[in-house]
Protein backbone atom coordinates (compact mmCIF):
# COMPACT_ATOMS: atom_id res chain seq x y z
CA UNK A 1 0.00 0.00 0.00
CA UNK A 2 1.53 3.26 -1.06
CA UNK A 3 -1.28 5.58 0.06
CA UNK A 4 -0.35 8.33 2.49
CA UNK A 5 -2.12 8.59 5.83
CA UNK A 6 -4.09 11.55 4.43
CA UNK A 7 -5.30 9.43 1.51
CA UNK A 8 -6.20 6.57 3.85
CA UNK A 9 -8.10 8.94 6.14
CA UNK A 10 -10.10 10.25 3.17
CA UNK A 11 -11.12 6.69 2.31
CA UNK A 12 -11.99 5.78 5.90
CA UNK A 13 -14.00 9.01 6.35
CA UNK A 14 -16.57 7.48 4.01
CA UNK A 15 -17.49 5.00 6.77
CA UNK A 16 -17.68 7.48 9.66
CA UNK A 17 -21.27 8.68 9.38
CA UNK A 18 -24.62 6.94 9.87
CA UNK A 19 -26.12 8.37 6.69
CA UNK A 20 -23.14 7.32 4.60
CA UNK A 21 -23.32 3.82 6.08
CA UNK A 22 -27.03 3.67 5.17
CA UNK A 23 -26.19 4.74 1.62
CA UNK A 24 -23.50 2.05 1.37
CA UNK A 25 -25.98 -0.57 2.61
CA UNK A 26 -28.49 0.55 -0.03
CA UNK A 27 -25.87 0.48 -2.79
CA UNK A 28 -24.85 -3.06 -1.83
CA UNK A 29 -27.92 -4.29 -3.72
CA UNK A 30 -27.00 -2.35 -6.87
CA UNK A 31 -26.97 1.06 -8.49
CA UNK A 32 -29.39 3.64 -7.12
CA UNK A 33 -30.57 7.02 -8.38
CA UNK A 34 -30.21 9.98 -6.03
CA UNK A 35 -34.01 10.22 -5.95
CA UNK A 36 -34.20 6.67 -4.57
CA UNK A 37 -31.59 7.43 -1.91
CA UNK A 38 -33.51 10.54 -0.87
CA UNK A 39 -36.72 8.53 -0.55
CA UNK A 40 -35.13 6.19 1.97
CA UNK A 41 -33.04 8.62 4.00
CA UNK A 42 -34.37 11.22 6.39
CA UNK A 43 -32.23 14.03 4.89
CA UNK A 44 -32.63 16.74 2.30
CA UNK A 45 -31.00 16.99 -1.12
CA UNK A 46 -28.14 19.29 0.05
CA UNK A 47 -27.23 16.80 2.79
CA UNK A 48 -27.34 13.91 0.34
CA UNK A 49 -25.06 15.81 -2.04
CA UNK A 50 -22.59 16.44 0.77
CA UNK A 51 -22.49 12.78 1.79
CA UNK A 52 -22.27 11.54 -1.79
CA UNK A 53 -19.37 13.91 -2.49
CA UNK A 54 -17.45 12.33 0.40
CA UNK A 55 -18.29 8.81 -0.77
CA UNK A 56 -17.32 9.52 -4.39
CA UNK A 57 -14.10 11.36 -3.45
CA UNK A 58 -13.12 8.41 -1.25
CA UNK A 59 -13.32 6.14 -4.28
CA UNK A 60 -15.73 3.76 -2.53
CA UNK A 61 -18.67 4.95 -4.67
CA UNK A 62 -18.86 5.80 -8.37
CA UNK A 63 -21.31 8.26 -9.91
CA UNK A 64 -22.76 8.68 -13.38
CA UNK A 65 -25.06 11.37 -14.73
CA UNK A 66 -28.29 10.48 -16.52
CA UNK A 67 -30.02 13.70 -17.47
CA UNK A 68 -30.61 15.73 -14.34
CA UNK A 69 -30.20 12.74 -12.01
CA UNK A 70 -27.06 11.12 -10.69
CA UNK A 71 -26.86 7.37 -10.24
CA UNK A 72 -24.49 5.83 -7.71
CA UNK A 73 -22.95 2.40 -7.28
CA UNK A 74 -20.26 0.80 -5.17
CA UNK A 75 -16.80 0.79 -6.72
CA UNK A 76 -15.34 -2.69 -6.60
CA UNK A 77 -11.79 -1.28 -6.68
CA UNK A 78 -12.50 1.41 -4.08
CA UNK A 79 -14.19 -1.03 -1.71
CA UNK A 80 -11.30 -3.49 -2.04
CA UNK A 81 -8.81 -0.71 -1.28
CA UNK A 82 -10.80 0.34 1.81
CA UNK A 83 -10.94 -3.26 3.03
CA UNK A 84 -7.19 -3.66 2.51
CA UNK A 85 -6.43 -0.44 4.42
CA UNK A 86 -8.55 -1.63 7.34
CA UNK A 87 -7.03 -5.11 7.24
CA UNK A 88 -3.46 -3.76 7.28
CA UNK A 89 -4.23 -1.25 10.05
CA UNK A 90 -5.70 -3.94 12.30
CA UNK A 91 -3.33 -6.84 11.64
CA UNK A 92 -0.61 -7.29 14.27
CA UNK A 93 2.91 -7.21 12.87
CA UNK A 94 6.39 -7.84 14.17
CA UNK A 95 7.97 -5.01 16.11
CA UNK A 96 10.89 -3.34 14.36
CA UNK A 97 13.77 -1.33 15.81
CA UNK A 98 11.85 1.84 14.89
CA UNK A 99 8.91 0.67 17.02
CA UNK A 100 10.98 -0.04 20.12
CA UNK A 101 10.46 2.14 23.16
CA UNK A 102 13.40 4.34 24.18
CA UNK A 103 13.09 2.96 27.75
CA UNK A 104 14.20 -0.51 26.67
Amino acid sequence: MTESCAQKAKIMKAFCDENRLRVLEMLASGEKCACMLLRHLNIGQPSLSYHMKILVESGVVEARQDGKWTHYRLSETGCAKAAEILRLATTPREETAEDACCAK
